[in-house]
């Protein structure tokens, strides 16, 4: 009997002791970016949030850019080809990056997104087109093929410093947008973001 109840209670233990390890709870965006900061020092969801906003922050600043809208007075229509990822990170979630800079564009009200599918029809050719290999007069027939005024683009690029440890990683978001019917610039931001981290001899 009392072999029995000695059993009863080491598997008791053994139960609260599994379970004692683990928990969880909510927390709002800027307490997550903090605990995230506690462990990786990678690019996380709220790096994505901060950096989409102030590049939208910029645009809407933006003196050459507010000269245009009032040339042309008229809701622009835009056509967000994608942001590339030229980090040597394979992994930077560069398709969130691109899902939250179109919700941030619609969300703010000031421009016209042209249709997902018509999109991803034209996507390659325009990015073709853009990199100088057509002349301006054949980018303006396919941006009027896209429907659009204008053309926004752009890249992630990250350069790491380390030395006995410590590592600071610094990000930069640069993004352009063209004017499709005459093939000119019609602004340029560029977005950063540093990212400092320790490491001791025994691990994080």
């Amino acid at each position: 009997m009392k072999i029995n109840v000695l059993v009863s209670i080491i598997l008791i233990a053994l139960t609260v002791t599994s379970c004692g390890g683990f928990k969880a709870k909510r927390v709002d965006a800027n307490e997550s970016d903090d605990k995230a900061m506690e462990i990786t020092d990678k690019w996380v969801n709220r790096d994505t949030e901060l950096t989409v906003k102030k590049i939208l922050k910029q645009i809407e600043g933006h003196r050459g850019f507010q000269r245009y809208l009032k040339k042309h007075r008229k809701q622009p229509k835009i056509f967000i080809s994608e942001v590339q990822n030229r980090t040597s990170n394979a992994y930077f979630p560069i398709e969130d990056f691109n899902d939250e800079l179109l919700n941030e564009f619609s969300q703010s009200g000031e421009f016209i997104l042209i249709d997902a599918s018509a999109r991803d029809k034209v996507l390659k050719e325009i990015q073709y087109q853009n990199d100088g290999m057509v002349s301006a007069n054949e980018v303006k027939s396919i941006g009027n093929a896209a429907g659009a005024d204008l053309l926004v683009f752009g890249a992630v690029r990250m350069k790491p410093k380390t030395r006995d440890g410590k590592t600071i990683k610094e990000y930069s978001i640069n993004i352009r947008m063209t004017d499709l019917e005459r093939g000119i610039e019609v602004l340029r931001t560029r977005a950063k973001v540093q990212k400092y981290s320790e490491q001791s001899s025994g691990g994080w």
